[in-house]
């Protein structure tokens, strides 16, 4: 289920739109204020954004930039302003759309759908755990603005088991994925690579987790928040 914030200061807004995005399925979290949504957007994992521009302590601008920077998620501003400088504010600091109040509740239903369905064709080759990315296509992990840099088999490995999070994968099964069928090798190389992993991206710090099973091989999970 994908889980949407909402974040504005006027509660009515916040309860007529998580009650109808509610009824059309997506689970929806609030936050009144641009620091509360910050705490939020740390403490679980959010799909879409909807925020309000103006909003108590931090801005909705500044929370927009934030968010940018720092989670890959599609970004909704709400606004009772519809001038063109406002907009191209809006745009600057990393919206992906903007509505002014006021709006149609189906209205936002068909942005969100619309942004998903753009976030998902560009994010084709991305995989995302929690904060943390990984590009298949680049063969990075990105973290912030921290890009990592795993030896080849390391990517290919965590790429695999997180793409498919709470499958559990046979060692010889990830031995004929990665390293191919005509690998001589001995199987227990993925216990090697899967210590390096382990040891690269700690639970604590991950929000992910690298489970053994007990005489068949591995499966990765991410904690429910």
């Amino acid at each position: 289920m994908k889980q949407l914030l909402i974040t504005d200061d006027d509660s009515n807004t916040r309860t007529l739109l998580g009650h109808y995005l509610t009824r059309e399925g997506y689970r929806v979290l609030e936050a009144q204020n641009g620091l509360e949504a910050i705490a939020v957007l740390e403490k679980q994992p959010v799909d879409l954004a909807i925020l309000d521009v103006m909003l108590p302590i931090v801005d909705g601008l500044t929370l927009c930039e934030f968010t940018r920077k720092n989670y890959d998620i599609p970004i909704i501003l709400l606004t009772a302003r519809d001038q063109l400088s406002d907009k191209e504010q809006g745009y600057l600091s990393g919206t992906d759309d903007y509505v002014t109040k006021p709006f149609e509740l189906p209205e936002i239903l068909f942005r969100v759908k619309a942004l998903f369905r753009r976030y998902s064709l560009a994010s084709s080759d991305r995989i995302r755990l929690n904060q943390l990315i990984i590009d298949r296509k680049n063969y990075e992990i990105v973290d912030g603005e921290e890009v990592q840099m795993l030896p080849l088999k390391e990517f290919e490995l965590l790429a695999q088991l997180a793409e498919y999070p709470g499958r559990v994968f046979s060692r010889d099964e990830l031995i004929r994925i990665i390293w191919g069928t005509d690998y001589n090798g001995d199987e227990r190389t993925i216990d090697v690579h899967i210590k390096r992993l382990r040891k690269r991206f700690p639970e604590a710090d991950r929000g992910f987790v690298i489970h053994t099973v007990r005489g068949i091989g591995y499966k990765l999970e991410v904690p429910s928040a």
